[in-house]
């Protein structure tokens, strides 16, 4: 779909409630890696093969994932606990800056229930909301995930220059997590899901004031206004 078409179904959106605009804050030198399906904006400032990468939601694209190591010659880190990721993963013959962990993030560590998505061709699994979430129920997972802190203390590393997330709506209960942890993160690029029934556009509007009165400012839109590319302006 192109980037005039995309706007144009925005704009539907915006005018019947369903969106709404959200615009650059500061400015910053930015690239745009990944393919026409999965791009991300971020800033290449002060990136060398030293940063720190965490990747959430591989799905079965890491178009990003790879050109941030061809170009940066970086290690990137790399997290999706869904079957379907892990077995995807398992057939690719990734290169060695490539680091994949089978288990996701979230507000806590555990367990959780996830559930198939109910979109038509849609394949990246959604935690399933309090009430309907049943280990008997066929399109039902009980994965592995942890908070932001805990997988640092395991991968050792002090800090994030980059956080990617795209976690089909868990990024909610996740920001309010990261905010109140003492890791310090450079980029966050996230994908809001604003779109599905279940959530709506306050809960981006509230995740949004909270990053920025944590000093997270917004220096890219996406032409969907889905991913928003965030610069933590206190460090």
């Amino acid at each position: 779909m192109n980037e005039f078409i995309t706007k144009a179904l925005r704009g539907r959106k915006v005018l019947l409630g369903k969106d709404f605009y959200q615009f650059r804050q500061v400015k910053r030198s930015t690239l745009e890696f990944g393919n026409r399906f999965a791009s991300w904006v971020f800033s290449p400032d002060g990136l060398d093969e030293n940063s720190v990468v965490y990747s959430f939601g591989v799905g079965e694209d890491v178009s990003f994932d790879l050109q941030l190591i061809a170009d940066f010659r970086m290690d990137i880190h790399a997290f999706d606990p869904s079957p379907g990721s892990i077995a995807w993963v398992s057939n690719q013959d990734f290169p060695d800056g490539l680091h994949f962990y089978p288990f996701g993030l979230a507000a806590k560590d555990g367990q959780v229930h996830f559930m198939e998505p109910s979109e038509p061709g849609y394949h990246s699994l959604q935690i399933a909301e309090t009430g309907i979430r049943s280990e008997s129920r066929m399109d039902s997972h009980v994965l592995p995930v942890h908070r932001l802190p805990t997988i640092l203390q395991k991968l050792g590393h002090k800090r994030v220059d980059i956080l990617k997330m795209d976690i089909e709506g868990a990024e909610y209960e996740v920001i309010g997590d990261v905010v109140d942890s003492p890791v310090p993160i450079s980029q966050l690029l996230i994908e809001f899901h604003h779109r599905f029934e279940n959530i709506g556009i306050g809960k981006t509007r509230q995740a949004i004031d909270r990053l920025n009165k944590a000093g997270f400012r917004i220096f890219n839109v996406s032409a969907s206004g889905e991913e928003i590319s965030f610069i933590n302006t206190s460090l």
